[in-house]
């Protein structure tokens, strides 16, 4: 049932109005600093204050403008946008805190700046979250990077530059050469922006050719999920500073575009339609080659950030695989809601490990000045804490026990046993023993191997508390999400069976 509620339009603008306060106090940076944990701690207060709500099946829903005749823009918080906007609302406080540290630490400019659309980019996101309709979905995407552009250009330098017109060329090109004209059409089609719980899909109304390039266009015009070959756009964006990397890797980008691949496989088609699209499962294949060619990628990277940037392109090809076997029966005829659950699942498991990863890369530049993995034999004895978060980070990602990476990984590869796709089983174990390759070295070596002398810049100690603390809190719960993972898994299979396409 919905419930007419103002919730999900305040969980969109406080961060906005954060904005507000964090500009009016850009001349005192203790208060600025403040007024965006206070907005981020609001944001979080209000969307969890929906969660009893969602979970008894009443859905908090906003209508504030109506573009065209059955175009709104309307904000819903159902399971799958409370699942996503609790993750980025909870994450948004930890990496606020590590971006004080950070930005402090290196003594970087513009910080006001830096925190000014660090919140629009949150706001966004919750807009996303909360889409209830395509057209909705992507007003905030595009929201979403234009807000981020000036994150990945902080630094101003030529390479920031490069970055800059690498992502938002692939990202806004992508949208509006695929996702905008697709929408359009669809517009023309249905009369209507394709409210995501409406059962009037696309279906009998359009021949399963055409229905193959819709859906193609809308999976590859939401380039922010990193498919190849539209994710050079990823690795380009690292010369951003390492919380904007955290940002886009783990709370906000990349997840916003396999979520909106998930909203167009639940939202836009009917499932008579998907199981008539061949075009369906060359998604899958895309995926699972996004999945393998990225690890191998990775394996060559000897930039941290870089490294984890393309274990990052794969992480986000399971999260496309499941959601495509739940639909794809050409291949296999078999639904697996398993897979569906999965990657909901994986959303949440991977940006608390990923970003527990790049908070490490962050604090090691910041402690030592070394970004390369090369330089770090030994360091690990500097630095423990950061250390021991990172190999807890490394497990999560590989999906190995104690860390809630384990459980989405099993969701996806039974899943992936369940519609029959030996193949996508097969790659996704061959990805994960790839991922043990290029992470678990990095901290072997920083325990194990000599000291690096040579690489280190002067006395090499832990980086700033505010560094510290917030990568040991997210290395904390990838491991709690192991142990008490029974509320989110129901949140998560409740889900995928809401979502199920109609």
């Amino acid at each position: 049932m919905e419930i007419y509620s103002i919730k999900p339009l305040l969980a969109f603008l406080a961060p906005l109005l954060g904005l507000v306060f964090i500009n009016l106090l850009r001349k005192k940076p203790n208060w600025r600093e403040g007024a965006t944990f206070v907005a981020a701690f609001t944001q979080c207060g209000i969307v969890f204050s929906m969660l009893p709500d969602a979970l008894a099946g009443n859905y908090h829903v906003f209508t504030f403008l109506e573009i065209l005749p059955d175009v709104h823009i309307r904000l819903r918080a159902d399971p799958m946008g409370m699942i996503f906007a609790m993750v980025a609302s909870t994450l948004w406080i930890v990496t606020t805190l590590y971006g004080i540290g950070y930005m402090r630490g290196l003594k970087e400019h513009a910080q006001t700046r830096f925190f000014s659309f660090f919140a629009v980019s949150l706001g966004a996101t919750i807009g996303v979250a909360f889409a209830a309709n395509l057209f909705t979905l992507y007003l905030f995407y595009e929201m979403l990077s234009l807000a981020t552009f000036p994150l990945v250009t902080h630094h101003q330098d030529r390479d920031a530059r490069g970055g800059g017109r690498t992502y938002l060329t692939y990202l806004l090109g992508t949208s509006v050469a695929f996702a905008l004209p697709a929408i359009i059409f669809i517009y023309a089609k249905t009369g209507s922006a394709v409210d995501f719980l409406s059962p009037e899909v696309l279906g009998a109304q359009i021949d399963p050719v055409m229905g193959g390039i819709l859906l193609l266009m809308l999976v590859f015009g939401f380039a922010k999920s990193g498919l190849m070959p539209f994710h050079s756009w990823l690795p380009g964006a690292m010369v951003a500073p390492t919380p904007v990397s955290a940002l886009l890797h783990a709370v906000a980008v990349v997840k916003v575009g396999v979520f909106c691949v998930i909203r167009v496989y639940t939202g836009v088609f009917d499932q008579d339609l998907l199981q008539s699209l061949d075009i369906g499962v060359i998604v899958t294949y895309f995926a699972a080659f996004t999945v393998l060619i990225s690890s191998l990628i990775a394996l060559s990277q000897d930039n941290l950030k870089r490294r984890l940037a393309f274990s990052t392109i794969g992480q986000l090809g399971y999260i496309t695989v499941g959601v495509s076997m739940l639909s794809s029966g050409a291949l296999s005829g078999v639904e697996s809601p398993q897979a569906m659950t999965g990657s909901i699942l994986h959303i949440a498991m991977h940006a608390c490990g990923k970003i527990t990863l790049f908070f490490c890369a962050g604090a090691i530049f910041v402690a030592s000045g070394c970004k390369y993995i090369s330089q770090l034999d030994g360091i690990g004895r500097r630095m423990p804490f950061t250390m021991i978060a990172f190999l807890i980070g490394a497990l999560s990602v590989i999906g190995l026990p104690p860390t809630g990476g384990v459980i989405s990984k099993w969701f996806l590869i039974m899943g992936a046993l369940e519609a029959k796709y030996l193949f996508v089983m097969v790659i996704l174990l061959t990805s994960s023993f790839l991922n043990i390759i290029y992470l678990l070295p990095i901290a072997v070596r920083a325990f194990f191997i000599p000291k690096n002398e040579g690489a280190f810049h002067g006395s090499v100690k832990e980086a700033p508390w505010q560094c510290v603390v917030p990568l040991c809190v997210t290395a904390v719960l990838s491991v709690l999400l192991f142990f008490f993972s029974g509320p989110l898994l129901e949140l998560c299979s409740s889900s995928a069976d809401f979502l199920k396409p109609r």
